[in-house]
């Protein structure tokens, strides 16, 4: 039994060793270390730049600036803010986002399901940890854009202030 115990805590710690790790071809274009490091750059820079919903939609009129919406196109085709531009989180590459979103320097207004009181089809909430607007403004910031400002009001897209679009 001991001998039995014995093998499987070598075992366990082996396993262990092994998933810690990194394959040399995962490493080449996986950097976790990278990740926690531009996360722990943007939280403070995020966290001054969450704007209500007034500031977000007068900001919107403005000259120079892109409401994007990187949910889902089946959530974007069945509603959005309007004026809003469609780049699912998931397709975010250099080449994407440029076409998306043209002037690197330009004013980018986001918003996700989170932002949303409804918590009915096309915005369902996600877990507060993993809503949307953080990834996507880590992923806009670690690919050079610097102009981002995220609505930081939950809000019920019913209200004409919202300007939601349903198709």
């Amino acid at each position: 039994m001991r001998a039995l115990a014995l093998a499987f805590a070598v075992g366990l710690i082996s396993a262990s060793a092994f998933a810690q790790k990194p394959d040399a071809n995962t490493a080449a274009q996986i950097n976790y270390s990278g990740f926690r490091n531009l996360t722990g750059e943007v939280e403070t820079y995020r966290a001054q730049r969450l704007v209500s919903l007034a500031d977000f939609q007068r900001m919107a009129g403005e000259p120079n600036t892109i409401i994007l919406d990187a949910r889902s196109a089946d959530a974007f085709a069945d509603g959005h803010i309007d004026g809003a531009v469609n780049l699912p989180f998931t397709d975010f590459t250099d080449q994407s986002l440029r076409q998306a979103l043209r002037d690197p320097n330009a004013r980018i207004l986001i918003y996700c399901n989170n932002n949303f009181s409804n918590n009915a089809a096309p915005v369902v909430l996600k877990r507060v940890e993993l809503a949307l607007n953080i990834q996507t403004f880590i992923n806009l910031y670690g690919y050079g854009y610097r102009n981002v400002y995220e609505l930081g009001d939950v809000v019920d897209f019913n209200d004409p202030a919202v300007r939601w679009v349903r198709n």
